[in-house]
């Protein structure tokens, strides 16, 4: 699957752009980078699981810099309804930069500040492996959520199915020790449907579904995938020095050649699992 604006000139200006040390903040390289390359993609996905249609009032938990939240709003149309939460001000920054018509709000999903039955659907991508409860996460989204509504969310498969991560995570585990190596796989701890569903029935949720969908990362380079990484403070960019990362992306060179294509980029599988529910 093709990440819509993920075109190899724009990623390398992204990165180039990290490089020069501009003032952008960590929400920003976030949104330049691995928007375009990882997530993009997985809106209109979700949304479709969701349900969702025109007219209809949808709360994106977790919406970051609003990837979701504006797949959402173009299924919805001018006579629905969008909001956005995010814990983090800056995410929510970038995002009210991209469209006025989302009502932004910050707050966290164990506390969703509506009410009871306040949105035809509840959405979130790639948030839930963070949540600090995440039952409870669960359990308020569908508190918000009509009778009759829809909840569609998705995290990461597992890392063995996203064989390029894989390979990053086996190089920073031999070449850094496990620390650094489960900080980098933490994304990919919910990637098991028993998993997902004993989360759901902890959280009071009946008959979820689990389903997963194919996706793609794709890079310009190796080098643009470990600068990526470097530019992220939540992950790698907070645990590495300048020295380690240049010895991770000498590594890389040789380790990640099976997923360069013809023309030079990177692409490998990042399939997710999107657990979705009605409520009765």
């Amino acid at each position: 699957m093709f990440l819509e604006g993920a075109t190899p000139g724009s990623e390398q200006a992204a990165v180039q752009t990290h490089r020069e040390k501009t003032s952008k903040t960590p929400a920003e390289i976030y949104d330049s980078l691995f928007v375009p390359a990882l997530f993009r993609q997985w809106g209109p996905i979700v949304a479709a699981e969701a349900r969702m249609g025109r007219g209809d009032r949808v709360i994106d938990i977790a919406c970051g810099t609003g990837v979701l939240a504006l797949a959402a709003l173009d299924r919805v149309g001018a006579e629905g309804k969008v909001v956005g939460l995010d814990p983090n001000p800056d995410m929510l920054c970038v995002a009210r930069r991209k469209s006025t018509r989302i009502d932004w709000r910050e707050g966290r999903a164990e506390q969703i500040p509506f009410a009871e039955e306040s949105f035809d659907a509840a959405v979130s991508q790639f948030g839930l492996m963070f949540f600090d409860d995440r039952a409870a996460g669960l359990r308020e989204m569908m508190r918000v959520v009509k009778s009759g509504g829809r909840l569609a969310v998705a995290v990461c498969d597992s890392l063995d199915q996203s064989p390029g991560y894989a390979a990053v995570a086996e190089m920073l585990e031999r070449l850094f020790g496990s620390d650094v190596a489960n900080a980098f796989r933490a994304p990919f701890v919910l990637g098991n449907a028993e998993l997902l569903h004993s989360l759901c029935a902890k959280a009071g949720i009946e008959r979820a579904e689990v389903r997963r969908h194919r996706g793609t990362v794709r890079f310009a380079s190796i080098e643009t995938l470990i600068s990526t990484e470097r530019a992220c403070i939540w992950t790698l960019g907070g645990l590495l020095d300048n020295e380690q990362f240049k010895r991770l992306l000498e590594e890389a060179e040789r380790a990640l050649v099976p997923y360069v294509t013809a023309a030079g980029a990177v692409a490998f599988d990042m399939p997710a699992l999107v657990i979705t529910a009605s409520k009765d």
